[in-house]
Formats: C-alpha cells, structure tokens, sequence
C-alpha cells in the first residue's frame, strides 16, 4: 500500500502569521526524501492553506507524484490544465467546513463531472473521484470515466466502538473490491492515523492512502522525516 502525503496543513501553519514559514514545498521535498510515493494538495477556492504559488511550485519540484485535490470549479479547473498534475482528485467543497465533510455526489452531478473529468483527460491528467464507499456512486463514478476513486475514510476514523469500526472496514473493503474488479484503481483517505491505519493495511485491493493531518501533527514533534518514515513502516 503506497502513502501519499498531504500537505494542506504546513500551509495552514504558515498562513496564521501571513509568512513564509514553514514552507510547504519544502516539507514534500523533505517527504519525498523520506520516501512519501507522492505529494497531496488542496487548491481551495478561498485558498485558505495552499496558495497557487506553492502548486506551480511542487508542479516544478515534485519527483514522485502530485495529486492535485480540487473542486469541479472553473476557475480551479483551468488552473489544474495549466499546471498539469499527474492526477487530480475531484472533491466536494463548502466555504463553512472545516475540512472536507464527506463524499463527492457523483450520481447528482454526473454531467458536470463527466465534463470535468475530459477537461482534465484532454490535459494529460489522470482523475480520481473522492466518493462514499458506496456501489452506487462506484457506478456512477465509472460512467464519468474516472480512472481511479478515492474511498473516504472518515467515518471509519472516527468509529469509536469495535462493532462499528468493523462494520465500517467491511464496507470500505467491499467497496475497494467491488471497484478493482471493474477495473478502477482504488485509494483512500481522510482522518487516516498512526492508530487506524493498522487495521486498515489489511485492504488489499487499495493501492494508495492519502494522509496529512496526522502526519502534520506527528512531524511537530519528531519532525517530517521521521513522521513519513513512521507511517511508511506501519504501511508494510
């Protein structure tokens, strides 16, 4: 299972004091030295963390992989063209959340996102659907011509009991299953830690995680190098 770092959050630091430190671009460098398999960010409409300096930045700097994280917002389309990621993860954005809240609602915008998925097809760029682990919206996903879906996690992370976390890692690895056999690459992510991901690497059939704050979090104490290193050892 690969991991993927998002890192939203370095930025969210940075830009509590308006600065320039810490430097985003600087912590997907050191992740990538640490052996990340790829670079997470979100281009918010409001910009509240990543600004689009840092994206045309990583765009230039990034080795591994970037994964832009987007809403199907024209503005945002457009730059995600221009700068040519090798893959973007369309997600559902609200200006009032905190953080994404869940699942994009493929089947109620099935039209937009088809046109959004060939925008980015005709760019060169791979597009994975941030979805519910759900069959239907799995069906859904595959009639837009996504290459690849991003199970969200967060309500496996926040499960408290275990008859609820098991039911939550069951539904999560029928849906994988049920998306691999159809031929979509399978990843995952949201509130993804150093505690619920041992359970999680059980789940075969999904290639890749996404996860930042936890890693954002850890790397405050140990720092970036040795929060990646960690999570990479939990992943084997």
């Amino acid at each position: 299972m690969r991991f993927c770092l998002n890192i939203d959050h370095f930025a969210t630091v940075r830009n509590a004091r308006g600065g320039v430190e810490p430097d985003p671009v600087m912590a997907a460098l050191i992740a990538e030295q640490a052996g990340a398999d790829g670079i997470v960010v979100h281009l918010r409409e409001d910009r509240r963390h990543i600004k689009d300096r840092d994206v045309l930045l990583l765009r230039q700097l990034v080795k591994t992989k970037l994964d832009l994280e987007m809403a199907a917002n024209e503005e945002i389309i457009k730059i995600a063209c221009e700068v040519k990621p090798e893959m973007a993860t369309l997600v559902p954005e609200k200006r009032q959340e905190l953080t994404t809240e869940g699942g994009l609602d493929v089947i109620a915008n099935l039209a937009k996102i088809k046109d959004t998925n060939n925008r980015l097809h005709e760019a060169g760029i791979k597009v994975s659907l941030f979805i519910e682990p759900l069959t239907d919206q799995i069906d859904a996903a595959l009639e837009t011509g996504a290459d690849m879906i991003e199970i969200h996690t967060g309500v496996y992370a926040e499960s408290k009991t275990d008859e609820k976390i098991s039911d939550e890692l069951d539904k999560i690895e029928a849906a994988a299953l049920y998306a691999h056999n159809y031929g979509l690459i399978v990843n995952a992510g949201h509130g993804l830690d150093y505690h619920n991901i041992k359970l999680f690497r059980s789940i075969r059939t999904i290639d890749e995680v996404s996860i930042g704050h936890a890693v954002v979090a850890r790397a405050l104490f140990v720092g970036i190098d040795q929060a990646v290193r960690e999570m990479l050892e939990l992943l084997k």
